[in-house]
């Protein structure tokens, strides 16, 4: 691959360039931006890697924020309030596996080294045109590949995050993994049981959200082995499933719930929010049992007991084509589904003699249930007197 003369660096992150340089501090333009736009892909969000510490940075460049000061990173505003990562040129001096310790004032192919694919490991410089490939990256970017700087096995004990990292890269770009990179993520895979589950999921969820294909995503972690570890429910049938799901590949929530055995724990584990873990419960609850779209009544029941969960089963391949009309015409009739549709409240059955306590409850989920099986009966007439018949008898 040959590099292009120039690149179209955004003209805030030229100034800070210009700014760092003029003063000394030689700065380069790094990061996934390199990359994509080598690939044609559009990214105008450029990082910048440069010799002057964090302290140094933030007095040249008062309107910045501290994101990363410990590993080096300041993000630095522009006139539309936009920040733009500026990081010192680092080495790892000590690492556990998650974290790792910075040394800060080393060489621009010292912090291209500590990177963790070759592809991710190309420099830029913004105002002098030049190219810095020292992994030979731009090789791999041609040959579609994934590798490892320097020796793999090191470079995932690191930080252990790397495999998925590279497993997410290999679904994006659709690249093979070079085959000693994969044999030393497979060989470190137990390594991941250390990082973070909200490390774990935010990998889950921007592999999902920008995999080429999510069958490939998903393969590959199982056969590294991270499914293992921190996804147990989607062994075994994964693979076959997730093919025919790639369009779910946008909702990371209900593609781990489809193709999990038990949805809910798989959810609680990488900490996603209470509510995405509803979704998860009700989505393994009811994905085996849809309704019959012959029996109008029964889908106003599932609609009524499943609320906004409805529509996650109404995505997956399992739903009935037949059900998703049937459900859609119920919808344009409006046809009552919950309680706040009922045309009658507690404050009605008050006044025409339902005892105030549970019995109102019961009343109300009896007439929501004649209304399901005829959306006729929603009237304040009918409901009352159906209210008092069941009283009385």
């Amino acid at each position: 691959m040959e590099f292009p003369s120039t690149l179209p660096i955004p003209a805030p992150v030229l100034e800070i360039a210009e700014k760092l340089e003029t003063r000394g501090y030689e700065t380069w333009c790094v990061g996934g931006a390199i990359r994509d736009n080598l690939l044609g892909v559009e990214n105008h969000d450029f990082d910048l890697a440069t010799a002057a510490t964090p302290d140094a940075t933030r007095k040249l460049f008062p309107r910045s924020i501290p994101v990363g000061v410990e590993h080096g990173t300041v993000a630095v505003l522009d006139g539309d309030n936009r920040p733009h990562e500026v990081t010192t040129f680092r080495r790892d001096v000590k690492t556990d596996g998650r974290h790792a310790v910075v040394e800060f004032g080393v060489s621009l192919n010292d912090d291209l080294a500590r990177r963790d694919f070759t592809i991710n490991a190309i420099a830029y410089h913004p105002l002098r045109h030049e190219w810095r490939d020292p992994f030979n990256g731009a090789a791999d970017l041609e040959a579609e590949l994934i590798r490892s700087v320097g020796d793999p096995n090191w470079r995932f004990q690191e930080d252990y995050l790397r495999i998925l990292r590279g497993i997410r890269f290999s679904a994006r770009f659709d690249f093979r993994i070079h085959p000693a990179t994969f044999a030393a993520a497979k060989a470190n895979a137990s390594g991941l049981a250390q990082l973070s589950a909200e490390r774990v999921r935010d990998e889950w969820v921007k592999g999902v959200l920008t995999a080429r294909r999510v069958s490939k995503l998903v393969g590959l972690w199982e056969d590294v082995g991270a499914a293992r570890i921190w996804l147990p429910e989607i062994r075994g049938s994964a693979q076959r499933k997730v093919r025919s799901v790639n369009l779910l590949a946008r909702d990371p929530v209900l593609l781990l719930s489809f193709l999990a055995s038990d949805p809910a724990p798989a959810l609680t584990r990488l900490k996603f929010s209470n509510r995405e873990i509803e979704r998860g419960r009700a989505i393994g609850e009811w994905r085996d049992k849809y309704p019959d779209q012959k029996h109008i009544a029964d889908v106003r029941r599932w609609l009524s007991q499943l609320g906004e969960h409805a529509d996650d089963l109404l995505r997956l391949p399992l739903a009935p084509p037949a059900l998703r009309k049937v459900v859609e015409s119920i919808r344009a009739a409006r046809d009552p589904l919950r309680l706040g549709d009922l045309a009658v409240n507690g404050d009605d059955l008050l006044s025409a003699g339902v005892r105030p306590g549970p019995e109102i409850g019961t009343t109300l989920h009896q007439l929501l249930d004649q209304v399901l099986d005829d959306p006729r009966r929603n009237t304040k007439e009918y409901l009352l007197k159906h209210a008092m018949s069941a009283r009385d008898q």
